[in-house]
């Protein structure tokens, strides 16, 4: 990246269609209010993180061998 600004610029625009998308689209879903929905929506992005972080951590570690 050559600069932090447009990382930044960037970060923001993703994260307002994000939003937006979450407040008028989010009503046409038919979830229903269940735990397990609830645990769902807590854990899967975490769990999706680890995911990532885990597989860079093991392709970064390949390339330095």
């Amino acid at each position: 990246m050559d600069h932090p600004i447009g990382f930044v610029f960037k970060l923001l625009i993703l994260s307002t269609l994000l939003s937006f998308g979450i407040k008028y689209g989010a009503p046409y879903l038919a979830i229903a209010p269940t735990h397990l929905n609830a645990l769902i929506g807590v854990l899967l992005p975490a769990g999706i993180m680890a995911i990532a972080l885990t597989w860079s951590a093991w392709k970064q570690e390949r390339l330095e061998k």
